[in-house]
């Protein structure tokens, strides 16, 4: 489907794996100019020149850290102007809340909110501009319901929606939508590694893990990179002009609010 995307800009964060990269092709096959945003280079250049090029897309990327101290100053040297940003960071590492000290706290806050407020400060104007701009957060269901063993990735993820939701309120008259997508159990290194750690913790084996895990959603497996990706390249779309400020689960049904 033509979702009428051809010659927008992007920005897409995470993009060398997972959801970002899965997210960042999908956006290419649409006709969309990609920027990718990660911290190795080596495999930047390698994702950068797989992307689609068949309507005469122009991709680049930029190398860098979301815990680089001079991320900002980094981020300040694009001279693209976007229509399109694609908020997606890997999560805190697992472990319960009442053993995270302090500085966590401040890490995760600074990798994922004000890192996201830093990329929408470089991209607003030119959206508010064009009257048209799609700000997309990959964020969790424990916005929804808490993860047990998440206790970091719980308190920044919900902050992060809620930094959303206020700036769907201030945006939406621009033309501009900001959604959240939350992503269930998805195939993604993340998830192997918090399959490893939750093993090692109950002292299972990763197959009994997972089948405990995969039970537990209706669909009865875990989602595919593409399948999240499929709902950020939509509400990038003018299809989903009407759409502002939902935190959109994406998980096999697993979550159990509404």
């Amino acid at each position: 489907m033509n979702l009428g995307l051809k010659n927008k800009n992007a920005i897409v964060c995470g993009s060398t794996q997972g959801i970002g990269l899965a997210t960042a092709k999908e956006l290419a096959i649409q006709g969309v100019n990609v920027t990718l945003i990660a911290r190795n280079e080596h495999v930047l250049n390698e994702v950068v020149n797989s992307l689609d090029t068949n309507s005469g897309q122009k991709h680049d990327y930029l190398c860098v850290d979301f815990s680089d101290e001079n991320f900002e100053n980094k981020i300040n040297t694009l001279t693209s102007t976007y229509d399109i940003l694609v908020n997606n960071t890997g999560g805190p590492a697992a472990g319960p809340i009442t053993n995270a000290k302090s500085i966590d706290f401040e890490k995760a806050f600074k990798m994922h909110l004000i890192n996201n407020q830093i990329l929408v400060k470089k991209v607003v104007d030119n959206m508010k501009d064009n009257n048209f701009g799609r700000i997309i957060n990959i964020i969790s269901t424990s916005v929804k319901a808490p993860i047990q063993g998440l206790g970091v990735s719980n308190t920044i993820r919900a902050a992060v929606a809620n930094w959303a939701k206020t700036l769907s309120l201030e945006l939406g008259s621009y033309g501009i939508t900001v959604n959240n997508v939350l992503p269930g159990f998805t195939n993604t290194n993340r998830l192997k590694s918090l399959i490893l750690k939750k093993a090692e913790v109950q002292g299972k084996s990763i197959s009994e893990v997972e089948l405990v895990m995969k039970n537990s959603v209706p669909a009865n497996r875990f989602g595919e990179a593409s399948e999240v990706a499929s709902a950020v390249v939509f509400l990038s779309s003018y299809l989903a002009s009407y759409i502002n400020g939902i935190n959109l689960p994406v998980d096999g049904g697993r979550t159990a609010s509404l």
